[in-house]
């Protein structure tokens, strides 16, 4: 099952892709991009996990490649790239059950969570893991609001 890993973010997802496509000319291997990077691996992997889970790198055997789809997003301007986050989050975690929900509070998409086998949130930082990840990619996505009482998705 594909998740938003929650340790990833947007602006570390344009690092990895510009640092990928422009110094190692769309190909490298991991070892070689955590010291391009300047980062641990234990803090490039969860945007590699997520970048690899929405299709915008290849990630195996230690190696990474940009996807086609990683070359769109980082030669488009900054609606194409929401529209290119919000079409590759439908069929990840947690956005799929968010869309099959519409509108939740944290908690009931939690329970969602928890009921549908996603355990990634069942932590005692898992509340604010989620509502990060729902602001950040959902809503800088467009493919959530937030509301009085939670989030609504957006049609």
């Amino acid at each position: 099952m594909d998740v938003i890993d929650p340790d990833a973010r947007i602006a570390d997802l344009l690092g990895l892709l510009y640092v990928l496509n422009n110094i190692f000319d769309g190909k490298t291997d991991l070892y070689q991009m955590e010291k391009e990077m300047e980062v641990d691996l234990d803090d490039l992997m969860p945007i590699v996990y997520t970048a690899s889970n929405i299709g915008l790198v290849n990630a195996e055997s230690g190696d990474i490649s940009i996807s086609q789809k990683g070359i769109e997003y980082i030669k488009s301007g900054m609606n194409t790239r929401k529209q290119i986050i919000r079409d590759s989050l439908k069929n990840i975690e947690p956005f799929k059950t968010a869309i099959s929900m519409g509108e939740f509070t944290l908690e009931d998409i939690i329970d969602k969570l928890k009921e549908n086998d996603v355990p990634t949130f069942n932590n005692p930082d898992g509340t604010h893991d989620l509502e990060v990840i729902l602001i950040e990619w959902g809503i800088y996505s467009r493919l959530l609001k937030k509301t009085d009482d939670g989030f609504q998705v957006i049609a």
